[in-house]
């Protein structure tokens, strides 16, 4: 039997080796990829995917950062049913695509962030003929949903499909895991430990945390920080924290892709803080059971700051407000033992529930089954 889906996307994430190679088992789908976005991302070996077809060269075309997939609008003509796409309204490639499935009477799929509430103008108008061009749009979370319902998208239209990790291997992990010394061996005390983990860029704005840990250590409620993560930016962090005196209390852990010692440092830390846009590591957070600070100005977030429930898997603070920074903190160190254990079974069924590959090709399957 030839696949009736065709998956044309931007790029192949290695975050997204799960749920496409479940789309691949599962959907039969064959796939096109994108060769880059332009910001350096780990990719995964496309290869062992059965239903890879070819990678797309995309073309700058303009100034404004348009962009064309070579290759793409062709398959439009191809006996496929279904076309899922990812990337937004600057793949002009897509918008032929989208135009003629209409007239061919070919469903489509955007898997996209929608409409975040940050656009205005023209660019908000591209951006919602965009989204209304397909039968579905595939959502990361419900405040983009929010936004297009405003805009008069039916929600039939609209689908969560909310984002994962490598699920099903870190669940593995997580069942292994257990209190350890590790920190205190490391740091040679037992303060609270918190905890950021992703790429190390200035829009994370870590030197707030930096600030905040000094603020901590002044106030007489000293933690400690653990980094785990590469710069990419040019952050000179370490010279911030040697000027700060906060060397004994920052532990720059560097990049680590062995999910087991991941696993088992966020586990025996307090608190994930991210004082910039929070994305996939809220929930990598949540899958070890471990509570997240990040700012709250959403319209600036990624869709996976939606697994932060006030009081219940975290908190937000007033965006770059270093004392309410200082506040949230110190108010979820001093959880008791009984309400950390309850923060963490409420992180697990947040993931467990939605935020996983299994979640997500149970909703695609049903989406593909109606067309």
């Amino acid at each position: 039997m030839k696949p009736d889906t065709c998956c044309i996307f931007n790029l192949a994430p290695h975050y997204r080796r799960p749920i496409y190679t479940l789309m691949d088992r599962e959907l039969h789908c064959d796939f096109y990829f994108g060769d880059s976005v332009g910001t350096p991302i780990a990719e995964m070996d496309v290869n062992e995917l059965r239903g890879y077809k070819k990678t797309l060269p995309r073309k700058r075309i303009s100034r404004w950062k348009y962009y064309w997939l070579s290759g793409s609008v062709r398959l439009i003509f191809r006996p496929y049913k279904n076309y899922i796409l990812s990337g937004d309204s600057k793949y002009l490639s897509h918008w032929l695509i989208l135009f003629f499935a209409l007239l061919m009477n070919k469903k489509t799929f955007i898997w996209s962030h929608g409409m975040r509430g940050h656009k205005t103008g023209l660019a908000k108008w591209l951006n919602k003929t965009y989204h209304k061009l397909s039968s579905y749009v595939l959502l990361y979370g419900e405040y983009s949903k929010a936004n297009m319902l405003r805009e008069g998208f039916p929600e039939k239209k609209l689908k969560l499909i909310y984002n994962s990790l490598d699920y099903d291997q870190q669940l593995t992990v997580r069942k292994k895991l257990h209190p350890s010394s590790i920190y205190q061996d490391h740091f040679g005390n037992t303060l609270p430990v918190l905890l950021y983990i992703g790429r190390i860029q200035k829009v994370k704005r870590l030197d707030l945390l930096i600030t905040a840990l000094q603020t901590l250590k002044a106030d007489g409620e000293p933690c400690n920080l653990v980094i785990i993560g590469k710069d990419v930016d040019g952050t000179n962090l370490s010279s911030m924290v040697a000027d700060q005196a906060l060397n004994d209390h920052v532990w720059f852990y560097g990049p680590s892709y062995d999910e087991a010692e991941i696993g088992g440092l966020m586990y025996n830390a307090d608190l994930v803080v991210s004082p910039g846009p929070i994305g996939l590591t809220a929930i990598h957070a949540m899958t070890y059971g471990v509570p997240v600070i990040t700012h709250d100005q959403f319209s600036l977030q990624m869709p996976e700051h939606e697994v932060v429930l006030k009081g219940i898997t975290g908190d937000f603070y007033k965006i770059y407000d270093v004392a309410d920074l200082v506040a949230k903190i110190k108010a979820w160190i001093h959880l008791s033992p009984e309400d950390r254990a309850q923060v963490r079974k409420n992180a697990y069924t947040i993931v467990d529930s939605k935020y996983n590959p299994h979640y997500q090709i149970q909703l695609l399957k049903e989406l593909i089954d109606k067309s």
